[in-house]
């Protein structure tokens, strides 16, 4: 068993937190999300273009570029994460630029030794995807592809060819953090999602409150959150870690709850 389908056999849904690597203290964040409670950690690769995000998360790009985070910081946040939490899965998340620009298999081959277990790449369609995921997968490191609102059944099959870990369920068509899906979208897109495959279902994009995190781990395998994180970071910087930890223990207690 990888440590990312551990995450999904606790009897409970699991809670996927991101943050962007470079913005603000992010080994404190990253243990404090931990300690928080969440189970599966995604990672951002700052980018330039970061197309499908919303202004919280441009922003904490723009943050960690600004205080000149490279690729090679991105690995050794890692490897030292991987160090101090090495049950806990992480996956990096990002654009396919800084993924593929030295290739696929020099880009796998930096994530094995850096302990980390899947990879989303927003912007990289199945169909352009003839190097990065087979290096990958090489690898034992997932490929965690997106599906979306608009994603039907004859889209599926192909978004569903050579993913692993988990398939992030994108629950509004839009960017991040700007958008709420209702409640009985998400139930009737992740029971259409199901219905053709196995791999645990991940709902992100626009979740924010506790309310919401529970409602939404009673009917999927997991819950995402990531903007309301970044607008901690962005809020309180150096301090970030405390409001953090404080806030997904805030959304794990409510989903364990419901869940109970």
């Amino acid at each position: 068993m990888t440590r990312l389908s551990a995450a999904f056999t606790k009897g409970h849904p699991a809670l996927a937190a991101f943050v962007t690597a470079g913005d603000g203290p992010t080994a404190a964040i990253l243990d404090a999300l931990v300690e928080g409670g969440a189970d599966i950690i995604e990672l951002g690769m700052p980018f330039t273009d970061p197309m499908a995000d919303g202004p919280a998360i441009q922003l904490g790009n723009l943050r960690s570029l600004g205080a000149g985070t490279t690729t090679a910081d991105i690995f050794a946040i890692a490897s030292n994460f991987r160090v101090r939490h090495p049950n806990v899965p992480l996956v990096f998340m990002g654009y396919a630029n800084p993924m593929t620009i030295r290739g696929g298999v020099w880009f796998a081959d930096q994530c094995a030794k850096a302990g980390v277990d899947g990879i989303i790449c927003v912007d990289l369609p199945p169909e352009e995807d003839g190097e990065l995921g087979p290096a990958l997968r090489s690898q034992g490191i997932a490929l965690i592809r997106l599906a979306t609102p608009t994603s039907d059944s004859v889209r599926l099959p192909t978004i569903l060819d050579g993913s692993g870990g988990f398939i992030y369920y994108v629950s509004v068509a839009g960017i991040t953090g700007k958008q709420q899906a209702t409640q009985d979208s998400i139930e009737a897109a992740v029971a259409r999602i199901k219905a053709v495959t196995d791999i645990p279902i991940v709902v992100g994009f626009g979740v924010r409150t506790p309310e919401q995190a529970a409602a939404i781990g009673s009917v999927a395998d997991g819950v995402a959150v990531g903007t309301a994180i970044v607008e901690l970071v962005g809020k309180h910087g150096a301090n970030a870690a405390s409001p953090v930890k404080d806030y997904i223990a805030s959304l794990k207690a409510a989903m364990m709850e419901k869940a109970a």
